[in-house]
């Protein structure tokens, strides 16, 4: 233990720059930028994985409880399909993109190269430690740059983990990890990055803000929010109920960006749909949900305190229909569905991340849309369950949210043809697939021309004459431009 406190205490200032100018001059080198070295590393990271599952399984247990399949299914094997769609698709990605010129620049041609941005820091989050640390770092190595990985220190087991496998399996000269807390991370925020990715809430994101805007260094936040499920009547509400759970307490007990905040169904249904969980929720976790090995813990005392805070407000308490039970000894709290909370109570105010679900009531499913927009805040996620044309036609039309879902919760997040950010207060660029690929990628743009057909008309002296012949060049009009050649005006 005192060793490792040595060890941190060494990543001061001095080390961040140090650290950053060795990946810097590997980066100049040339050496990230080759399809060999990317395909390398990827074909790596995927050995890694295979190689090493148990141990990883093993420290998200240790960080989270979390269970067996949520960290094969939701971390390994999501991070693995990451890999293989990059080596896939990567020599593609990389091709120049062909475009169209105009008239203006007759004769030319045009494309579109991306080029990686250079040496790059992503900050990670303890909820998915291990999918949410390296599924940047696969568009980072896709794209060609050097990277420097910061995990939470949150999840302590999963960042050691990592720190010992990327050295092991990765090009040590071109991607580090370094691990620590606000020290260590305080001191790469005051290097110069050519983009920074950060994962977290947006407290901390705009601490990075702020840091990486004395670099004009660009920014990707993916942060959080209250994400909301509008229920309306007519469903398969098992089906429904289903999906909701799966993406509430399914997903790390409710502990995730794009988990379900609240649900705001009618007054007329509500009943129902709280019947529908508790049968549910019985059948998934049993009888004594503290007991169940499917739910994930809550990470830490701090959160488990600061989600009892928000079951114990006194216009809050008295609202909850199932659930409650909490063991403070294991960090345990149950699945647990508050009806009819006040709006202007704790837990409506503030991203919940945790096993807590209030549902909102009004007289017609079609207010909801007005709940969600007068929050004066928009959603990582939005979910809606209907089989109302129109109203899942409004809910698009509607709604502004990083990603919406109609008829199940969450699983967009599979779709690496989706665009996965936020907007406003949930962050702002976007990850996953090709979108990964280019949020670390430069998009240069490269206009050929030969010596012939050299306009004279841009050279002085200015003329009348040449004025109207560049007017409608510039305008892309055939008949303006003979026009002009022939000394005509407009009629």
């Amino acid at each position: 233990m005192a060793s490792e406190v040595v060890k941190k205490a060494v990543f001061d200032m001095e080390s961040a720059k140090e650290l950053v100018k060795e990946l810097r001059a590997s980066f100049v080198a040339g050496k990230t930028k080759s399809y060999e070295w990317r395909r390398t590393q990827l074909n790596s990271m995927l050995k890694m994985m295979e190689e090493n599952e148990p141990q990883i399984v093993a420290a998200l247990r240790d960080d989270l409880s979390k269970p067996e399949l949520e960290s094969s299914i939701y971390e390994i094997a999501m991070l693995k399909n990451s890999c293989r769609l990059a080596l896939k698709e990567m020599k593609q990605w990389m091709m120049p993109e062909k475009a169209k010129t105009s008239l203006t620049t007759f004769p030319s041609s045009a494309e579109i190269v991306s080029e990686p941005l250079g040496v790059v820091l992503v900050i990670s989050a303890w909820n998915y430690p291990f999918l949410l640390s390296l599924d940047p770092v696969v568009g980072a190595i896709a794209a060609g740059n050097a990277i420097v990985l910061k995990p939470s220190e949150i999840a302590p087991a999963t960042s050691s983990l990592l720190a010992k496998l990327v050295a092991d399996y990765l090009d040590s000269s071109c991607i580090k990890v370094v691990e620590g807390a606000v020290p260590e991370t305080s001191a790469l925020l005051e290097q110069k990055w050519d983009k920074i990715l950060y994962t977290g809430n947006g407290r901390v994101a705009r601490i990075v803000m702020a840091a990486a805007a004395k670099h004009l260094t660009p920014v990707v936040l993916e942060l959080g929010g209250k994400s909301p499920v509008i229920v309306d009547s007519g469903i398969n509400l098992q089906v429904a109920t289903r999906r909701t759970i799966a993406g509430k307490w399914g997903c790390n007990n409710g502990q995730a960006c794009i988990s379900p905040d609240y649900i705001i169904t009618t007054n007329d249904y509500a009943l129902k749909l709280v019947d529908s969980f508790k049968c549910e929720l019985e059948r998934f976790y049993g009888k004594n949900p503290l007991e169940s090995k499917d739910l994930s813990r809550i990470v830490n005392s701090n959160h488990f305190a600061r989600l009892s805070k928000l079951l114990d407000e006194d216009k809050v308490s008295s609202k909850i229909v199932h659930g409650g039970e909490r063991d403070k000894t294991n960090l345990k709290i149950a699945p647990t569905i508050l009806l009819d909370v006040p709006q202007d109570s704790l837990i409506m105010n503030e991203e919940i991340f945790g096993p807590l679900l209030p549902i909102i009531l009004v007289d017609k499913v079609e207010d909801s849309f007005d709940v969600i927009n007068s929050s004066g805040t928009k959603p990582l996620a939005a979910y809606l369950f209907t089989n109302n044309k129109k109203l899942k036609e409004k809910f698009v039309a509607t709604v502004s949210a990083g990603g919406l879902v109609v008829n199940d919760t969450t699983v967009h997040l599979a779709e690496h043809t989706l665009p996965f950010g936020g907007v406003g207060d949930s962050g702002m660029g976007a990850y996953h697939g090709k979108f990964s690929f280019d949020a670390f990628s430069h998009k240069k743009a490269v206009l050929y021309r030969g010596f012939a057909g050299d306009a004279f008309v841009r050279y002085p002296p200015y003329t009348k004459g040449k004025l109207r012949l560049l007017q409608a060049l510039l305008g892309g009009s055939i008949l303006g431009i003979i026009r002009a050649l022939l000394g005509w005006s407009k009629a």
